[in-house]
């Protein structure tokens, strides 16, 4: 369904799964396990896995051990590692560069923060022609509840619930769990 003319492949997005970015995530040992699960699955079917990793200048210094990914994920050589200093991991980076060299007209995304970088990604990507599958049970965020925003719990439920509904011409869009997760099919 992509609009992405002969594009045909998925790759699946790990985003900002770093150690200062979830260190008090939601759900963090579950989340960061089902993307594991993800990651070996899509090594298993030969479907790319693109990691992206924000750097902020401030907690998020690059080389600094909280920019670090977290140690119970290991990307290989050979996975592209996307840097980025924007919410949208499209933004002023080389992400579009990577999947147009594999073929990819569709994205499985996962990682951190549903509220910020997982949401602008999900956006970013859809209005760039992508179908967007966002992995329902492997994104999370902190909680930002003394900022008057919903607790973690919630910002994740809203997020799955309206992504599952975006439409746009020759797009598509899911929220799937990770035992759903069909890197075949959109």
């Amino acid at each position: 369904m992509t609009t992405l003319a002969e594009r045909p492949n998925t790759a699946l997005l790990v985003i900002d799964v770093q150690k200062g970015v979830v260190a008090g995530a939601h759900d963090r040992d579950a989340v960061i396990a089902n993307i594991d699960t993800l990651i070996g699955r899509a090594r298993a079917q030969d479907v790319p896995v693109i990691w992206v990793q924000h750097s902020d200048g401030r907690e998020l210094q690059r080389e600094s051990e909280a920019w670090e990914y977290v140690p119970e994920l290991v990307r290989r050589d050979d996975e592209p590692l996307v840097h980025k200093i924007y919410g949208d991991s499209f933004e002023d980076t080389d992400l579009e560069a990577r999947l147009a060299e594999r073929g990819v007209g569709r994205v499985v995304v996962t990682g951190a923060q549903t509220d910020a970088c997982i949401r602008s990604t999900l956006h970013g990507a859809f209005v760039r022609g992508y179908d967007v599958t966002l992995v329902g049970d492997a994104h999370t965020t902190e909680d930002l509840t003394a900022y008057g925003a919903p607790a973690p719990e919630q910002v994740i439920a809203h997020t799955n619930l309206y992504w599952q509904f975006q439409t746009a011409p020759g797009r598509g869009a899911a929220t799937v769990p990770t035992a759903e997760v069909d890197f075949g099919t959109p």
